[in-house]
């Protein structure tokens, strides 16, 4: 029985306890998580002549929600917000994983 199965993002923890996975394991294991803004497309000379302070204008708004990866796949959507000089990404929806990926 996967655990992935069982278990949302939210909930890990919980779930590990209760299916008695080994939590120090797991804390070993990293993710690399990132957050896409927006897209753009330039021809190559243009990006090789991006220097320190270039403005890369993107196909969105700051109200539109982000894309939230986990190692390259789409795991969920969220918004940005900013405290002060702090950024951060809410969590809206929990994107399903395709079959092949569970």
């Amino acid at each position: 029985m996967l655990i992935s199965q069982y278990c949302n993002l939210a909930s890990v923890r919980s779930c590990i306890w209760e299916f008695g996975a080994d939590v120090p394991t797991l804390d070993k294991i990293t993710v690399d998580i990132m957050v896409v803004l927006g897209t753009t497309s330039m021809p190559v000379h243009q990006v090789m002549r991006l220097s320190r302070g270039a403005i890369i204008e993107l196909d969105a708004t700051e109200q539109d929600e982000v894309k939230i990866l986990a190692n390259n796949l789409p795991v969920a959507s969220g918004v940005v917000m900013v405290d002060r000089n702090r950024i951060a990404v809410e969590v809206k929806q929990m994107l399903p994983r395709s079959p092949d990926h569970r």
